[in-house]
Formats: C-alpha cells, sequence, structure tokens
C-alpha cells in the first residue's frame, strides 16, 4: 500500500494582535491557498471490495472509538519518534500505520479546554471552559451546548464515555445530561483527587463536603447517579482498568444489538501524579512516565483487539490523541516535547498534541498529514461520518437534538471531504491561542505565528508578556520557534515581514464577528489578581452612565 503524504501549506499568510473587538474596516483575507501531493493512484483492475468499501456501500453508520490520553506530549509515541525516548507504543503507532498521521495538530494548553474542545467543537473562549475545572467550582458545561453525543444520538448512536470528564463538577455537568447514555469516571485531573490524603488539606467533613472531589461516578441518562467511591491513591494505579473493562462491556453490548456506537475513552495516563501497580513498574528501566506509557498502549492495544475479534474494525472510526501539550514543569513524571514551551502556555508546547486516526474506505494506511488540524474539528466531522454534512450550518439557524434545540456558532470545520480527497484544500487556515485567563496571545495563519503576547513560565507560575511588536514565526521554517530568540537574523526576519500585523487583523475580526448572536460563558479564573479598586470603579461608572441613559427626554 502506497503512502500518500499531504504537503504542507506554503501559501502567503496573515495573523495579529490582542483582541481588537472593535477593529475596523480591514483589507480583505487572502485566499488560502496549499499543496497536496496528488494522490496519484492510477487506474488498477478491478478487485473484491474490502469489508470497509462494503460497510460504506450498505449504508451501514460507522462506529467511532475516540481514545484520549492525558498531558501526553507528540514525542512520547514512537510512530513520531520511532524508540528515540528508550520504549515503543505499537498499539498506538498502528492507528498511525493503518490511517493517519498528523504533524500539525492542536489542541488547547490545559485539560479541561482541551476536552472542551473536542466535545463541543467550539473555542473555549466563547464556552469559558479556558481553565482547569476545580472540585467545588459551580463553572462547567451549560445546557445550550451541543456535545458529539448530543448530534450522533439524533442519528440512532449509542453514547457511552468513559474515564476522565474534567467539564464540570455538579449533576448537571455530568455526561448523561449531555448527550451520554452512560458514564463510568472522574471528574477532575488526577492530582486534584489526590489532595484530601495531602498533609495539609483540612480533616474537617463540611470543608470536604463543599470543597472536596466527588468519587468516581457511574451514571446513565435516566437519571442515576451513583458514586462507587474516592479515586484515591489506593485506587489510582488500577483505575483505568476500571474505565476500559466499562468501555469494552459498552462496545460489546452495541455490537451484539447492532447499533452504532459513539465510545469516549479517556484514560488518567499520563496526568501527574503517576501511581502504577507494580506489575508495571519498571518495564522498561526509563522511569515511571515511560512504564506508564507502555500500560497505557497496553489498553489501547485491548480495544483494537476487541474491534477485530467482534468483527467490526473495518466500520470502526478510531481516533487517538490527547487535550494539551506536555507538562514539563514536572518531568520527569510529566512528559517531554521538542516544542518550545509546555502545557499552560500559548507556545507550541502548549497546543500541539499527538493525533492519529484510522478511518477504513476514506483514509488510506500510510497517510501523513501536515496541515493543521484542532480538536474542534472533530465534532462536524463526525457528524459528516454519521450522516449530517452540514452541521455547521445547522448550528447557526437551530439544531434540532431531542428535545433540546441548540443554536451555536461552532468554530471547528468538517475534515471529511479532505480525507476524502474531494477537496484538496483542507478547510483549517488559522488556529487561535488563548491563555488560561482569556488573552488572544497568538494566531497561526497558514504557516505563519504572530505572538501578541507570550507565557514566561509554566502552568503555575507562568506570566503573559507582551512586547511592542508581535513576535513573527515560520511554523514550516522553525516549528520549534527557536529563531527569535536564538537566531541570528531574527530582528531582520521580523522587519521584512512586519507587513503581516495590519492584515492579520482580519482574522481577529473574522473570529468576533457574530459573537453577539449566539451564546457564550464568561471564563472562569484560578488567580484573583484582577480585583482591585480599579474594577469597582469601573462597576460605578458603568452604573453611572445606564442611569443617565434613563434620564434622556423621551
Amino acid at each position: 500500500m502506497s503512502n500518500e503524504v499531504h504537503k504542507a501549506d506554503n501559501g502567503q499568510v496573515i495573523d495579529r494582535r490582542n483582541l481588537l473587538l472593535g477593529t475596523s474596516t480591514l483589507v480583505a483575507a487572502a485566499t488560502l491557498t496549499s499543496e497536496v501531493l496528488a494522490q496519484a493512484q492510477k487506474a488498477a483492475p478491478a478487485a473484491a471490495p474490502t469489508a470497509a468499501q462494503s460497510a460504506a456501500a450498505s449504508g451501514r453508520k460507522p462506529n467511532i472509538l475516540v481514545i484520549f490520553g492525558d498531558d501526553i506530549g507528540v514525542p512520547q509515541i514512537s510512530a513520531y519518534t520511532m524508540g528515540m525516548m528508550g520504549y515503543r507504543t505499537p498499539n498506538i503507532d498502528r492507528i498511525a500505520n493503518e490511517g493517519a498521521i498528523f504533524t500539525d495538530a492542536y489542541g488547547q494548553n490545559s485539560c479541561t479546554a482541551g476536552r472542551a474542545s473536542f466535545i463541543l467543537g467550539q473555542e473555549p473562549f466563547r464556552t469559558g471552559l479556558l481553565t482547569i475545572g476545580m472540585p467545588g467550582d459551580p463553572h462547567g458545561i451549560q445546557d445550550w451546548m451541543p456535545t458529539i453525543a448530543d448530534v450522533l444520538k439524533t442519528q440512532g448512536y449509542a453514547t457511552g464515555q468513559f474515564g476522565k470528564n474534567h467539564l464540570g463538577d455538579r449533576d448537571e455537568h455530568l455526561p448523561t445530561k449531555h448527550g451520554f447514555d452512560e458514564f463510568f469516571g472522574n471528574l477532575y485531573h488526577l492530582n486534584a483527587e489526590e489532595e484530601p490524603e495531602g498533609y495539609f488539606y483540612p480533616k474537617d467533613p463540611a470543608f470536604r463536603r463543599q470543597y472536596g472531589p466527588r468519587g468516581v461516578i457511574k451514571a446513565t441518562a435516566d437519571g442515576k447517579i451513583e458514586d462507587t467511591g474516592p479515586l484515591n491513591v489506593a485506587r489510582m494505579p488500577t483505575v483505568d482498568e476500571e474505565f476500559l473493562g466499562a468501555a469494552k462491556d459498552f462496545i460489546g453490548r452495541q455490537a451484539r444489538a447492532n447499533r452504532p456506537f459513539f465510545v469516549w475513552f479517556n484514560s488518567t495516563r499520563m496526568h501527574v501524579f503517576t501511581h502504577l501497580k507494580k506489575e508495571s513498574l519498571g518495564k522498561t528501566g526509563k522511569g515511571i512516565h515511560a512504564d506508564g506509557m507502555v500500560e497505557h498502549d497496553g489498553m489501547v492495544g485491548e480495544l483494537l483487539k476487541q474491534l477485530d475479534d467482534l468483527g467490526i474494525a473495518d466500520n470502526t472510526i478510531v481516533l487517538y490523541t490527547t487535550d494539551n501539550g506536555a507538562e514539563i514543569a514536572l518531568w520527569p513524571d510529566g512528559a517531554m516535547t521538542m516544542f518550545h514551551g509546555e502545557k499552560g502556555t500559548t507556545w507550541e508546547g502548549g497546543f500541539r498534541i499527538p493525533m492519529m486516526v484510522r478511518w477504513p474506505g476514506v483514509i488510506k494506511p500510510g497517510t501523513q498529514i501536515n496541515e493543521p488540524i484542532a480538536l474542534i474539528d472533530w465534532m462536524p466531522t463526525l457528524a459528516a461520518a454519521a450522516g449530517i454534512p452540514d452541521l455547521k450550518e445547522k448550528m447557526k439557524t437551530g439544531f434540532q437534538a431531542g428535545n433540546k434545540t441548540f443554536k451555536v456558532h461552532l468554530d471547528g470545520y468538517d475534515f471529511l471531504p479532505f480525507f476524502k480527497g474531494d477537496s484538496k484544500t483542507p478547510p483549517r487556515d488559522t488556529i487561535y491561542y488563548f491563555d488560561q485567563g482569556g488573552n488572544l496571545n497568538a494566531i497561526r495563519w497558514n504557516d505563519w505565528k504572530l505572538s501578541f503576547a507570550t507565557s514566561k513560565g509554566n502552568i503555575a507560575t507562568g506570566t503573559r508578556e507582551t512586547s511592542a511588536w508581535a513576535l513573527i514565526a515560520n511554523l514550516r521554517m522553525d516549528p520549534y520557534e527557536r529563531g527569535l530568540e536564538e537566531g541570528g537574523g531574527a530582528i531582520e526576519f521580523l522587519a521584512r515581514n512586519i507587513w503581516l500585523l495590519v492584515p492579520v487583523q482580519n482574522k481577529i475580526k473574522e473570529f468576533f464577528s457574530d459573537f453577539d448572536q449566539y451564546p457564550s460563558q464568561a471564563g472562569n479564573s484560578l488567580n484573583a489578581g484582577g480585583i482591585n479598586y480599579a474594577m469597582l470603579r469601573q462597576q460605578d461608572a458603568l452604573k453611572r452612565l445606564k442611569d443617565l441613559e434613563g434620564m434622556r427626554p423621551r
């Protein structure tokens, strides 16, 4: 089987500046150009159709299995680094080998934001889910936000979510309130579950009831909710096995019922702090992170084997990815990345993620895709696979899902025509990099990235720094963003490409152009540093303006 390679976009580009909500008239956007290597396939003698082709021809809807790791960096997958890290991930690599691997895949810069962007198809800036969800926090997914599960239910899919959720602490935030038939998983980042066992954590039961983490939740769409007990240190080494067992049970039941399914399996690996069972410790000799990755890869292998054993692999889309970039701050328990920055920043190291998909009958084995794709793109893409090719437009006018009508702006794009070869140009040309506080720090447009502000530090200690001019990088020439700090000709490169600064404002205007037409939620914050007298004076000034407005002559 020949390899199909999509070359990166070399077209001229534009990108630029901080939240210019009031940007006036701007230069029209340049047409995206993309060079995709011709999928040169000479006509061959007619052959018997494959099982995947037969499934597509029969009109059967494809099953969808989405597997998320947690905080896993690009080099942790040996399909990208070919064993350079001292171990291999053959089962995850299998997905890439039998489908496509993406070199320019984007998540968000933290767990909640990444997961929200995937399941909701909207930028977390719109949904307000930019910061890490915390125990006791009322902030979370809202009823007006459609999920992939909501959409697929309209096409007859059974929907199950297993493992980490991280989209809210309360019952109204649970997946079973948002399109999923079944949920079995935890609600937070792994170290939050461990906090009640910490030395300084309050022992007062009332405090724990109000602010402590809930246990591992089992819930169904009929309203039943069961707390199966805390996800404590004793349970952490094997909790992914519990989630895996539940996911496999769900898949088996749907396969026997001949019903299409959407399963979102969310491993707790490799979020800190890692606690492994003794059988996994020492497997690689390269540390606890490598040992955990090998364990995680084995679980991916179990899911792939089940699809094979059930005879449904040829009619199942399998996507493997993660939520955000590597957390180097806690290395060697945390991950590593070759990209500049890390989780919690808006450098490439915070946003770049591993991604691969096996899609029988649509994507040829051995495909490499260099064009940018984001987690938010999978909602309209999977909807198209299930029979709704125009979800983005339908959502703008009102989409009926069960007893709910959703009317939102989806930021994701349908990649199915591009994957099938019907379109030579990918639908996405822009990536927006919002930080945890909702600041637009950077934009990528085609090959160019303009950083209006940068994050110095990590997810906990990071500070936001702005420069007089936006920093300019060409991510084809310098994907690791080293040129500006280490390149001898960096300032000249910036000066020669300063033309990008004004036209890119059009992309910002484009993003905010219909913000007042669709619902949104203000983001939360883990830092109260913005509370001051100036904020109170501003509120007072707005109140006075409103009072004056009421005094106008009628």
